[in-house]
Protein backbone atom coordinates (compact mmCIF):
# COMPACT_ATOMS: atom_id res chain seq x y z
CA UNK A 1 0.00 0.00 0.00
CA UNK A 2 1.11 3.34 -0.87
CA UNK A 3 0.76 6.07 1.89
CA UNK A 4 -1.41 4.94 4.52
CA UNK A 5 -2.79 6.19 7.84
CA UNK A 6 -3.19 3.09 10.46
CA UNK A 7 -6.10 3.01 12.86
CA UNK A 8 -5.82 0.51 15.88
CA UNK A 9 -8.84 -0.99 17.28
CA UNK A 10 -10.31 -3.48 19.92
CA UNK A 11 -14.11 -3.23 19.76
CA UNK A 12 -14.67 -0.01 22.24
CA UNK A 13 -16.29 3.17 21.54
CA UNK A 14 -13.42 5.00 21.41
CA UNK A 15 -11.85 2.76 18.72
CA UNK A 16 -14.92 3.14 16.96
CA UNK A 17 -14.39 7.02 16.41
CA UNK A 18 -10.79 6.74 15.80
CA UNK A 19 -12.04 4.27 12.95
CA UNK A 20 -14.70 7.24 11.80
CA UNK A 21 -11.82 9.70 11.86
CA UNK A 22 -9.03 7.64 10.42
CA UNK A 23 -11.53 7.24 7.49
CA UNK A 24 -12.48 10.72 6.99
CA UNK A 25 -8.88 11.90 7.02
CA UNK A 26 -7.85 9.18 4.45
CA UNK A 27 -10.95 10.20 2.23
CA UNK A 28 -10.02 14.20 2.79
CA UNK A 29 -6.05 13.22 2.36
CA UNK A 30 -6.32 10.40 -0.61
CA UNK A 31 -4.58 7.96 1.61
CA UNK A 32 -5.10 4.70 2.13
CA UNK A 33 -6.50 3.04 5.36
CA UNK A 34 -4.97 0.58 7.21
CA UNK A 35 -6.98 -1.13 10.04
CA UNK A 36 -5.54 -3.23 12.96
CA UNK A 37 -6.10 -5.43 15.73
CA UNK A 38 -3.44 -6.55 18.05
CA UNK A 39 -4.97 -9.88 19.20
CA UNK A 40 -3.19 -10.11 22.62
CA UNK A 41 -5.24 -12.97 24.00
CA UNK A 42 -4.63 -15.54 21.19
CA UNK A 43 -2.90 -18.21 23.65
CA UNK A 44 -6.50 -18.36 25.78
CA UNK A 45 -8.34 -19.71 22.88
CA UNK A 46 -10.24 -19.49 20.10
CA UNK A 47 -12.99 -17.03 21.85
CA UNK A 48 -10.61 -14.44 22.24
CA UNK A 49 -9.49 -14.69 18.40
CA UNK A 50 -13.11 -14.50 17.24
CA UNK A 51 -13.41 -11.67 19.30
CA UNK A 52 -10.67 -10.16 18.16
CA UNK A 53 -11.58 -10.90 14.21
CA UNK A 54 -15.02 -9.86 14.90
CA UNK A 55 -14.26 -6.52 16.21
CA UNK A 56 -11.50 -6.04 13.28
CA UNK A 57 -14.32 -6.65 10.78
CA UNK A 58 -16.95 -4.21 12.29
CA UNK A 59 -14.24 -1.58 12.57
CA UNK A 60 -13.59 -2.38 8.24
CA UNK A 61 -17.32 -2.46 7.83
CA UNK A 62 -17.66 1.04 8.90
CA UNK A 63 -14.72 2.76 7.73
CA UNK A 64 -15.80 0.94 3.85
CA UNK A 65 -19.38 2.61 4.99
CA UNK A 66 -17.84 6.22 5.55
CA UNK A 67 -15.95 6.11 2.71
CA UNK A 68 -15.06 6.06 -1.65
CA UNK A 69 -12.45 4.98 -3.39
CA UNK A 70 -10.53 4.68 -0.56
CA UNK A 71 -8.39 1.50 -0.17
CA UNK A 72 -9.06 -0.06 3.27
CA UNK A 73 -7.13 -3.54 4.50
CA UNK A 74 -7.31 -5.37 7.96
CA UNK A 75 -5.09 -7.44 9.85
CA UNK A 76 -5.15 -9.61 12.92
CA UNK A 77 -1.78 -9.31 14.54
CA UNK A 78 -0.67 -11.38 17.38
CA UNK A 79 2.07 -9.61 20.30
CA UNK A 80 2.37 -6.98 22.34
CA UNK A 81 -0.31 -3.66 21.59
CA UNK A 82 1.90 -0.57 21.80
CA UNK A 83 5.28 -2.64 20.30
CA UNK A 84 3.19 -4.06 17.69
CA UNK A 85 1.60 -0.41 16.84
CA UNK A 86 5.07 2.06 17.07
CA UNK A 87 6.51 -1.17 14.37
CA UNK A 88 3.21 -0.34 12.06
CA UNK A 89 4.27 3.61 12.46
CA UNK A 90 7.35 3.20 10.59
CA UNK A 91 5.39 2.64 7.33
CA UNK A 92 2.46 4.70 7.98
CA UNK A 93 1.36 8.51 7.37
CA UNK A 94 0.17 8.84 10.85
CA UNK A 95 -1.66 6.34 13.55
CA UNK A 96 -5.30 6.74 14.88
CA UNK A 97 -6.09 5.92 18.03
CA UNK A 98 -9.12 5.74 20.08
CA UNK A 99 -7.97 7.31 24.31
CA UNK A 100 -8.91 4.48 25.87
CA UNK A 101 -9.50 0.77 25.07
CA UNK A 102 -10.85 -1.96 26.69
CA UNK A 103 -8.35 -2.43 29.37
CA UNK A 104 -7.33 -0.21 32.25
CA UNK A 105 -9.35 2.33 34.23
CA UNK A 106 -12.19 4.10 33.43
CA UNK A 107 -10.99 7.50 34.78
CA UNK A 108 -8.10 7.31 32.72
CA UNK A 109 -8.86 10.21 29.72
CA UNK A 110 -5.51 8.35 27.75
CA UNK A 111 -5.40 5.33 27.91
CA UNK A 112 -1.65 3.58 28.70
CA UNK A 113 -1.80 2.39 24.64
CA UNK A 114 -2.30 6.03 23.53
CA UNK A 115 0.28 7.45 25.54
CA UNK A 116 2.84 4.58 25.18
CA UNK A 117 2.18 5.09 20.79
CA UNK A 118 2.41 8.73 21.13
CA UNK A 119 5.81 8.42 23.28
CA UNK A 120 7.58 6.11 20.26
CA UNK A 121 5.63 6.30 17.25
CA UNK A 122 7.84 7.40 14.29
CA UNK A 123 5.64 10.44 12.52
CA UNK A 124 1.92 11.57 14.29
CA UNK A 125 -0.28 9.60 16.59
CA UNK A 126 -3.80 10.73 16.35
CA UNK A 127 -5.67 10.02 19.47
CA UNK A 128 -9.13 10.55 19.25
CA UNK A 129 -11.87 10.77 22.21
CA UNK A 130 -15.32 10.85 20.74
CA UNK A 131 -17.09 11.45 17.54
CA UNK A 132 -16.60 15.05 16.55
CA UNK A 133 -20.23 16.73 16.74
CA UNK A 134 -19.13 20.20 16.18
CA UNK A 135 -17.22 21.55 13.49
CA UNK A 136 -14.89 24.63 14.33
CA UNK A 137 -13.17 25.21 10.45
CA UNK A 138 -9.87 25.72 11.93
CA UNK A 139 -6.62 23.29 13.12
CA UNK A 140 -4.17 24.56 15.89
CA UNK A 141 -0.72 23.77 15.87
CA UNK A 142 1.85 24.34 18.86
CA UNK A 143 4.94 25.94 17.76
CA UNK A 144 8.61 26.41 20.22
CA UNK A 145 11.25 26.36 17.24
CA UNK A 146 12.35 23.19 18.04
CA UNK A 147 12.48 20.19 15.20
CA UNK A 148 9.57 18.67 17.08
CA UNK A 149 7.38 21.25 16.27
CA UNK A 150 8.46 21.96 12.96
CA UNK A 151 7.30 18.71 12.13
CA UNK A 152 4.25 19.51 13.86
CA UNK A 153 3.46 22.70 11.85
CA UNK A 154 4.29 20.68 8.62
CA UNK A 155 1.51 17.85 9.58
CA UNK A 156 -0.97 20.82 10.38
CA UNK A 157 -0.37 22.36 7.10
CA UNK A 158 -1.39 19.43 5.62
CA UNK A 159 -4.72 18.26 7.41
CA UNK A 160 -5.68 22.31 7.19
CA UNK A 161 -5.48 22.34 3.20
CA UNK A 162 -6.89 18.75 3.46
CA UNK A 163 -9.92 20.63 5.20
CA UNK A 164 -9.93 23.71 3.85
CA UNK A 165 -9.48 25.68 6.88
CA UNK A 166 -6.89 28.37 8.55
CA UNK A 167 -4.26 26.69 10.11
CA UNK A 168 -3.36 28.77 13.86
CA UNK A 169 0.52 28.68 14.92
CA UNK A 170 0.25 29.20 18.25
CA UNK A 171 3.66 30.41 20.55
CA UNK A 172 3.21 31.15 24.36
CA UNK A 173 6.25 32.67 26.00
CA UNK A 174 6.45 31.81 29.74
CA UNK A 175 7.37 34.35 32.20
CA UNK A 176 10.50 32.96 34.22
CA UNK A 177 10.57 33.70 38.16
CA UNK A 178 12.37 36.85 38.99
CA UNK A 179 14.89 36.30 41.41
CA UNK A 180 14.13 38.74 44.43
CA UNK A 181 16.36 42.12 44.64
CA UNK A 182 17.08 42.12 41.13
CA UNK A 183 18.50 45.25 39.57
CA UNK A 184 17.34 45.41 35.90
CA UNK A 185 16.21 42.12 36.00
CA UNK A 186 12.29 43.06 34.17
CA UNK A 187 14.16 45.17 31.50
CA UNK A 188 15.98 41.85 30.68
CA UNK A 189 12.96 39.65 30.77
CA UNK A 190 10.87 42.68 28.49
CA UNK A 191 13.95 42.50 26.21
CA UNK A 192 14.39 38.28 26.22
CA UNK A 193 10.19 38.21 25.47
CA UNK A 194 10.24 40.73 22.59
CA UNK A 195 13.13 38.70 21.27
CA UNK A 196 11.38 35.18 21.71
CA UNK A 197 8.24 36.59 20.27
CA UNK A 198 9.27 38.55 17.35
CA UNK A 199 11.46 34.70 16.55
CA UNK A 200 8.20 32.90 16.79
CA UNK A 201 6.42 35.61 14.20
CA UNK A 202 9.21 34.91 11.85
CA UNK A 203 9.00 31.64 11.97
CA UNK A 204 5.31 31.83 10.14
CA UNK A 205 6.70 33.38 7.16
CA UNK A 206 8.10 31.03 5.30
CA UNK A 207 5.64 28.82 6.55
CA UNK A 208 2.56 31.34 4.40
CA UNK A 209 5.75 31.68 1.62
CA UNK A 210 6.25 28.14 1.37
CA UNK A 211 1.96 27.31 0.81
CA UNK A 212 0.01 30.44 -0.26
CA UNK A 213 -3.07 28.11 -0.49
CA UNK A 214 -3.58 27.98 3.08
CA UNK A 215 -4.32 30.49 5.35
CA UNK A 216 -1.75 30.46 8.03
CA UNK A 217 -2.52 33.10 11.25
CA UNK A 218 0.24 33.56 13.62
CA UNK A 219 -0.51 33.89 17.37
CA UNK A 220 2.33 35.20 19.95
CA UNK A 221 1.10 35.22 23.08
CA UNK A 222 2.73 35.44 26.94
CA UNK A 223 1.64 32.73 29.29
CA UNK A 224 1.93 28.67 29.97
CA UNK A 225 2.42 26.86 26.55
CA UNK A 226 -0.05 24.06 27.72
CA UNK A 227 -2.12 26.81 29.18
CA UNK A 228 -2.39 28.82 25.62
CA UNK A 229 -2.79 25.50 23.65
CA UNK A 230 -5.41 24.14 25.61
CA UNK A 231 -7.56 27.38 25.54
CA UNK A 232 -6.98 27.58 21.90
CA UNK A 233 -7.49 23.94 21.11
CA UNK A 234 -11.33 24.10 22.58
CA UNK A 235 -12.55 25.80 19.54
CA UNK A 236 -10.30 23.84 16.68
CA UNK A 237 -11.16 20.13 14.71
CA UNK A 238 -7.65 19.36 15.62
CA UNK A 239 -5.05 19.92 18.08
CA UNK A 240 -1.69 18.69 16.99
CA UNK A 241 1.87 19.42 18.96
CA UNK A 242 5.46 17.85 18.44
CA UNK A 243 5.82 14.95 21.18
CA UNK A 244 8.90 16.99 23.02
CA UNK A 245 9.87 20.68 22.99
CA UNK A 246 12.90 22.82 23.51
CA UNK A 247 12.86 22.50 27.93
CA UNK A 248 12.50 19.93 30.26
CA UNK A 249 14.13 16.25 30.32
CA UNK A 250 15.90 14.51 27.32
CA UNK A 251 15.02 11.51 29.24
CA UNK A 252 11.38 11.97 28.33
CA UNK A 253 9.38 10.80 26.10
CA UNK A 254 6.16 13.14 25.47
CA UNK A 255 6.65 16.69 26.61
CA UNK A 256 4.71 18.11 29.92
CA UNK A 257 3.08 20.30 27.00
CA UNK A 258 2.19 17.21 24.83
CA UNK A 259 0.94 14.99 27.97
CA UNK A 260 -1.07 18.15 29.04
CA UNK A 261 -2.94 18.70 26.04
CA UNK A 262 -3.88 15.40 25.11
CA UNK A 263 -5.66 14.80 29.20
CA UNK A 264 -7.16 17.99 28.60
CA UNK A 265 -8.93 18.52 25.57
CA UNK A 266 -12.00 16.22 24.56
CA UNK A 267 -11.33 16.73 20.45
CA UNK A 268 -8.55 15.06 18.53
CA UNK A 269 -4.79 15.93 19.57
CA UNK A 270 -2.13 14.85 17.35
CA UNK A 271 1.13 14.07 18.59
CA UNK A 272 3.97 14.40 16.23
CA UNK A 273 7.79 13.28 16.44
CA UNK A 274 10.25 14.93 14.42
CA UNK A 275 11.87 12.18 11.39
CA UNK A 276 14.58 10.19 12.32
CA UNK A 277 18.02 12.07 11.38
CA UNK A 278 16.73 15.71 12.89
CA UNK A 279 18.56 16.60 15.78
CA UNK A 280 18.10 15.67 19.14
CA UNK A 281 15.56 18.16 21.16
CA UNK A 282 14.87 17.97 24.62
CA UNK A 283 11.31 17.57 26.30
Amino acid sequence: MARHIVVGVDGSVPATAAVEWAAADAQRRGLGLRIVHVCEQWGYGDGATKYCAGALAAAADRARGLTRDVEVTTELLPGHVIDTLIGESASADSVVLGSRGLGGFAGLVVGSVGLGVAGHAAGAVVIVRGPSVVQYGRVVVGDDGSDESEAAVQYAVEQARARGVPLQVVFAWQMPIAPPLAAGYSKILEGAREHEIRMAAERVVPWREKNPDVEIIGKQVVGHPAEVLIQAGGTADLVVVGSRGLGGFASAVLGSVSHAVLHHLKYPVAVVRAPHGSGETTS
